[in-house]
């Protein structure tokens, strides 16, 4: 099973109070499946999810599938450094009928690559859908060995990965390693043109909120031999993709859709707005782009 090319790891809307803004969450799926993106990847690391509760996950998801049901997917942060949680959640995620589930390394306690296999192993036993692995080390404190990962591809519903380890020899033993059946997702925008070349499928990307028809150009082009046409759009918005990172994720995107109109520059601490200094910054790139 594929996501699609361009996955778009979303933002979660709150509002003036800190609570979910469900129904601008629904504005933004909505407007996101018209603007590039196959797939809505909620409740990730752009999702802010160390600081949702399930409740507010599950609602969520409802949300978002019903927004854009019959035109994108999408797939569930349910991911956990317990592994009891993640069956759990991801099981509950499972009954939503929703398209797959984002599994993201256990963070802060450090498993060995035998207690990552055993973990997802464990999660896709029970889960009655897609699972794509999130392999994140810069986050997690561990890495997802290719190994461990053409292990974990030997299980019938372990699909895909989303690789944001920055490594390109990595991209290349996992690609080298399985099945051209199984897909792999650079996990940094930036990145994207470079592990096509190696066989990735796509991106699981923050810039697509803005440019999410672009990056399907760059993609369709690559894949279409029209590499020089592909490099040159990567140029064109390689500054954006930096200064999406001039901060912690999400920090400078909620500001960027804020200079574009969208009321989502809220988060929730221990994330706090981006400095006046980013925001003029970003404002920079932004009509560079013709964004704004």
């Amino acid at each position: 099973m594929s996501f699609g090319t361009v996955l778009t790891a979303m933002v979660t809307p709150f509002d003036r109070e800190g609570k979910v803004n469900y129904a601008l969450a629904e504005k933004l799926a909505d407007h996101l499946i018209n603007n590039g993106t196959d797939t809505l990847v909620l409740a990730g690391t752009t999702g802010e999810s160390p600081t949702l509760s399930w409740d507010e996950e599950y609602e969520l998801f409802c949300t978002v599938r019903s927004a854009v049901a019959g035109r994108g997917k999408v797939v569930a942060g349910t991911g956990s450094n317990s592994t009891e949680e993640a069956v759990v959640a991801t099981q509950k995620a499972a009954k939503l009928g929703l398209d797959g589930s984002l599994q993201v390394c256990p963070y802060y306690n450090k498993p060995p690559q035998e207690g990552l296999y055993r973990h997802f192993r464990a999660i896709a036993e029970v889960a009655d859908l897609p699972l794509l692995l999130y392999n994140i080390p810069g986050r997690t404190g561990v890495s997802l060995a290719p190994e461990t990962v053409a292990r974990l591809a030997e299980l019938s519903n372990v699909v895909a990965i989303k690789e944001a380890s920055g490594s390109m020899d990595q991209v290349s033993a996992i690609r080298a390693l399985t099945s051209p059946d199984f897909h792999v997702y650079s996990g940094d925008d930036s990145l994207t043109l470079p592990m096509l070349a190696l066989g990735a499928d796509g991106v699981v990307s923050v810039a697509s909120h803005l440019v999410g028809k672009p990056l399907q150009e760059m993609i369709h082009a690559f894949k279409s031999g029209q590499t020089e046409q592909a490099r040159q759009i990567h140029l064109q918005l390689f500054p954006l993709f930096r200064a999406l990172f001039w901060e912690t994720n999400p920090i400078a995107l909620k500001a960027a859709l804020e200079l574009l109109g969208w009321d989502i520059n809220y988060l929730r601490l221990p994330l706090v707005k981006a400095s006046d200094q980013l925001q003029a910054e970003l404002g920079v790139v932004l009509r560079q782009l013709q964004l704004s």
